[in-house]
């Protein structure tokens, strides 16, 4: 990688990438392969953006993903056209649910692969095999779809009708056409069961389950769409491993990478654009034939002068701990906690649980009873953990339905209440206090960070915290008639002809997938 303070190597580029996220990265290494000069200018002192892998405490090596944490969407068919050496592996279980009920401490276990004891865990926990029998029909279903829509991600935009036109008029109603409360409401009868179909809806996403926006339908498709399965995998390595995977192909292409390199403008005129930037000592132009990028659409507006707009900024909506422990603690349920921790551990999700926290948050409040998911990554890829004693473990928290005007008027108050919250919510199903578990750093404090959507702006550029860069859309155009450019066919256009997006706010973006970046890249091959 070239440090920011040494000048292009030329004054004019086929391509700059603004913002060095994996996105940025994709497009980059297809657009040198294909023979175009790239150069991609970072403001941060390393590429990555969310998808990085850092020592988080101090005189403790284990390297946590910081922000985001699995990968689903990324096609693996893009990590083959770009020779990525980076191994996902699944994890044994996919989630475990903890629950009280009657005073009795039990809990809900889906395996990977499901088997008999997932089967006996619903059993147990509703009274029948009726609600298991409703959870695989949906997820058959689902499935269905994720196979109609996944291979369809690397290429122009379909239209909603040839999507449509290819699935169970059922299945469309549910996920596309209705609000996702309704399926959830009339396939299942189960409190905790109804939570942990809700929950892929609002990752990232403060919505009602009813909410006729539909952006928690949309959210839904996302995060079960991936590869055709939807399966969460975790990076060996980290999720730095996919990004500095992503670099080195980059620049094994011949692009070439900026960090340290603010922009502060984009001009565009007649035939490309020009690009501002500051390499920490001196302001740099740069002319581009087409600018792509990987930025937020609201970042890029003021980039592209116009003025901020508050009333237009996203929202994003999640806390994200980061935890290392000296031990995992045991479960009242008495479920060893290798099997719970493995997976998606989710708390406080039943479906009224969410409908709870969700009008707390409308009102302003942090929720009393915080919903959210945890996991144990460590579980799965020890090779994170560095040189740490035998037993210790990586713990991460995401936290639903905190949205960043939550934490407006008072923000460390706030996140102070919010992380109390969201350790009480762990806290009541564990024999041992979760802080009596965690490590502590070379000072002697606890390894504990937290996270809130101000803090995810101040470190990632992100407005608002908004994790998708804005509300996701449909990965599909409405109508053949508004696909009349490259820009357009394949998601990724703006309001100005020479600058495309090519993060996670251009259609089919969101997530650590390379998706945008890889369309953004097409759309320019097919505009030259």
């Amino acid at each position: 990688m070239t440090s920011g303070n040494v000048a292009p190597d030329r004054p004019r580029y086929d391509v700059v990438v603004v913002g060095g996220g994996h996105n940025g990265l994709v497009s980059a290494a297809y657009l040198a392969r294909a023979g175009l000069s790239v150069l991609v200018l970072e403001r941060l002192d390393h590429t990555g953006g969310a998808a990085v892998s850092a020592a988080a405490f101090p005189g403790r090596d284990t390297r946590l993903s910081r922000y985001s944490y699995l990968v689903s969407l990324m096609p693996e068919a893009l990590m083959a056209d770009l020779g990525l050496d980076v191994t996902l592996v699944s994890r044994s279980t996919a989630s475990y649910t903890p629950v009280v009920r009657d005073g009795r401490a039990g809990g809900l276990l889906v395996e990977r692969p499901e088997g008999p004891a997932t089967a006996a865990s619903f059993r147990a926990l509703t009274g029948s095999d009726d609600e298991y029998a409703a959870w695989r029909e949906f997820y058959a279903d689902v499935a269905d779809l994720a196979h109609v829509v996944a291979p369809t991600l690397l290429e122009p935009l379909p239209t909603e009708r040839a999507v449509r036109d290819r699935v169970d008029p059922g299945i469309w109603r549910d996920v596309v056409a209705r609000p996702l409360g309704e399926a959830i409401e009339r396939r299942f009868r189960d409190d905790t069961v109804r939570g942990v179909v809700a929950t892929d809806g609002l990752i990232g996403t403060f919505a009602a389950l009813d909410d006729p926006s539909l952006v928690q339908n949309r959210c839904f498709l996302y995060h079960l769409v991936g590869n055709g399965t939807g399966e969460w995998r975790v990076p060996v390595g980290g999720m730095g491993a996919v990004t500095t995977a992503l670099a080195r192909a980059a620049t094994a292409a011949g692009a070439e990478l900026r960090t340290g390199a603010g922009v502060s403008a984009i001009r565009a005129h007649a035939g490309g654009a020009e690009v501002d930037w500051h390499d920490g000592q001196r302001h740099r132009t740069v002319e581009a034939g087409a600018v792509l990028a990987n930025v937020a659409p609201w970042v890029l507006r003021i980039l592209l002068g116009e003025p901020e707009d508050t009333a237009t900024k996203p929202v994003g909506s999640q806390l994200k701990i980061n935890l290392l422990l000296d031990r995992l603690p045991r479960l009242r349920s008495g479920v060893d906690p290798a099997v719970a921790f493995a997976g998606t551990l989710h708390l406080a999700e039943d479906y009224t649980q969410l409908a709870a926290a969700h009008a707390d948050a409308a009102a302003g409040r942090v929720p009393a009873v915080l919903p959210g998911e945890v996991y144990c990554h460590s579980l799965t890829d020890p090779s994170i953990l560095g040189d740490a004693p035998t037993g210790t473990h990586t713990l991460t928290y995401f936290g639903l339905h905190t949205p960043a005007t939550l934490f407006e008027a008072d923000p460390a108050a706030a996140k102070a209440e919010a992380v109390a919250r969201a350790i009480a919510s762990l806290d009541e199903h564990l024999v041992d206090p979760i802080e009596s578990c965690v490590a502590r750093d070379a000072a002697g404090q606890p390894c504990i960070e937290a996270k809130i959507p101000q803090d995810v702006e101040r470190d990632l550029a992100m407005p608002g915290g908004h994790i998708f860069h804005g509300d996701l859309d449909w990965p599909w155009a409405s109508n053949r008639a508004l696909l009349d450019t490259p820009a357009r066919q394949w998601g990724v256009a703006t309001d100005v002809d020479s600058v495309l997006l090519c993060g996670s706010g251009a259609r089919r973006g969101g997530a650590v997938s390379g998706i945008a970046g890889h369309n953004a890249a097409q759309a320019v091959l097919a505009a030259r």
